[in-house]
């Protein structure tokens, strides 16, 4: 059994333990790995120190005649309570155990383990008092694949995630419900087949870990992950439908996209120049195509998915920046000794940042729509086969795939409608001016599934449109991700039961197999993923 402490810190500095972290410095690519791949993390070493001094001063704060809030007083309305050093403990439990208020479905356990080690990443700055054996026994968790069930539902953004980290706080003391080898069991029970014991929380321990905004930053940063996947697959895409209508690649000139000089418009012109690079398809009707300019969707593809990357890389900075901040109250100052009452739960940040991830994935959803319309109708297609089919009117063949998309397309728009800008006072109106970050992050798994699927309709009608433009070929590259596209999905000689080929092509976005098979990583990736700067 690992249940005693010096258990835990054998088992923590093995190399099971997975990755090291170095809280304030944690990348954006190190937290994507991680959310992915389900790796365990543990924090340097030399962020132990931090940790033990600042519960030291908590300790002695816990056991002076000095009201300090949140140690050896009530929390919220009720901080003029002062409360006794022998009720330290039984403070910490009842708080947790008060705000397991959440409702609603659990959240996934690759974004409940993300907020797990964003809770890491913020104590293991040394200024939140939490003791290390409750830090150790977390990556133990993490290590041993025990996950708190938390439900989605019950944060507003400020004075923290509370519920929702409640129940993550919960499953330390061995409370609630959590997950182990694919099990949802009682969180003693799951402890217990892990070989592992519930803590009892010191002083401060509970609102340290139930104070934050670590739930709205970890749906936040699965949102940004996802929808970063869906903008590299989405310039791939676009690629082959500007091939299958025989668009033109003029507007790719380098030189328009440098004298307006937005870098993610400039990056998406050179990505699908490259892309497209050797299409016979484009070289067949360079002269005496009777076209002057193509729709906006097509011309404007660099211009749009450009801004939309620039927005995401902007929201992907400032959730850099909250996974490596401290946002629990009030904050332990260990080189003043003092323990000071802020603000920095207010999630205010995370909220802005959720916000223009929804509006840009929004947008790259929106102008995909208007291609798979292009693609569909004879009368813009340049000549391909109304709704893609062979044989139309026996056939209606990708006619209500298309509304599909325009029906997805028209949901995100709704959910896009920023969440920051809403507000309602709680607490007795104690917390009156609340972000909504939860909400605004929580959406973000909807909206992507719904682009992925965009996404994914556009793929099969592009396939099938450049496939009715042989002989001629299209480019190199754009072979190799319709070889892989019809390593999945059939080509559509006849009607058949669709909605099996769109979750194919929807997976294929969303497991990043085009930009892999296009090879474009280097060109769209290497914008978001860079080190902090702090």
């Amino acid at each position: 059994m690992y249940g005693h402490i010096g258990t835990l810190i054998k088992l923590r500095t093995s190399t099971y333990m997975g990755i090291v972290l170095n809280p304030g410095s944690t990348s954006l690519a190190t937290l994507e790995a991680l959310w992915r791949n389900g790796t365990a993390a543990t924090l340097s070493s030399e962020s132990r120190p931090a940790i033990q001094a600042a519960a030291d001063l908590v300790t002695k704060a816990a056991s002076g005649d000095t009201a300090v809030y949140g140690i050896n007083t009530g929390f919220g309305k009720l901080a003029s309570l002062k409360i006794e050093p022998a009720d330290t403990a039984t403070l910490q439990r009842n708080l947790v155990l008060s705000h397991c208020c959440g409702v609603g479905e659990a959240l996934d356990v690759a974004t409940t383990r993300l907020m797990m080690i964003l809770k890491l990443l913020s104590v293991g700055r040394g200024a939140s008092g939490v003791r290390l054996a409750t830090v150790d026994l977390i990556e133990v968790m993490l290590a041993q694949g025990v996950t708190p069930v938390v439900p989605v539902q019950g944060s507003v953004g400020a004075s923290g995630d509370l519920a929702p980290l409640a129940h993550f706080a919960a499953a330390l003391i061995g409370e609630g419900q959590s997950i182990y080898n694919g099990q949802t069991l009682a969180t003693a029970e799951a402890l217990a087949r892990a070989g592992l014991e519930p803590i009892t929380l010191s002083a401060k321990e509970g609102l340290g870990l139930i104070n934050g905004t670590q739930f709205s930053t970890a749906c936040a940063l699965a949102g940004l992950f996802t929808v970063w996947r869906c903008a590299q697959a989405s310039t791939v895409i676009a690629a082959l439908s500007t091939d299958a209508i025989m668009g033109s690649t003029a507007p790719l000139n380098e030189a328009i996209h440098s004298l307006r000089g937005h870098p993610g418009q400039i990056n998406v012109a050179n990505a699908m120049r490259t892309i497209l690079a050797g299409s016979e398809i484009r070289e067949s009707h360079r002269e005496g195509d009777t076209r002057v300019q193509d729709p906006y969707c097509i011309r404007c593809q660099p211009q749009v998915l450009g801004a939309c990357l620039d927005l995401l890389q902007y929201a992907g900075q400032t959730l850099q920046i909250e996974a490596n901040a401290v946002t629990d109250n009030p904050l332990v100052l260990v080189e003043t000794e003092v323990i000071v009452s802020g603000g920095n739960f207010h999630a205010e940040p995370v909220a802005f940042a959720a916000d223009q991830i929804a509006i840009a994935l929004a947008e790259i959803g929106a102008i995909a729509q208007r291609r798979v319309a292009l693609m569909v109708d004879p009368t813009l297609s340049f000549d391909l086969p109304p709704f893609l089919t062979p044989e139309p009117g026996l056939n209606s063949g990708y006619m209500i795939a298309e509304v599909t998309t325009a029906a997805l397309m028209s949901e995100n728009k709704h959910l896009a409608n920023p969440c920051s800008t809403d507000s309602t006072p709680t607490s007795a109106n104690q917390e009156d001016h609340v972000s909504m970050a939860a909400h605004a992050a929580r959406r973000l798994q909807r909206m992507n599934a719904n682009l992925a699927n965009i996404l994914g309709i556009e793929l099969l009608c592009a396939v099938q449109g450049i496939e009715f433009r042989a002989p001629l070929k299209t480019s190199p590259v754009l072979a190799k991700v319709i070889a892989a596209t019809r390593l999945r999905v059939a080509s559509l000689e006849a009607d058949r039961y669709l909605a099996d080929d769109i979750a194919a092509a929807a997976a294929l976005v969303t497991e990043g197999v085009l930009s892999e098979v296009a090879d474009i990583d280097h060109l769209i990736s290497n914008r978001l993923f860079t080190e902090p700067t702090s």
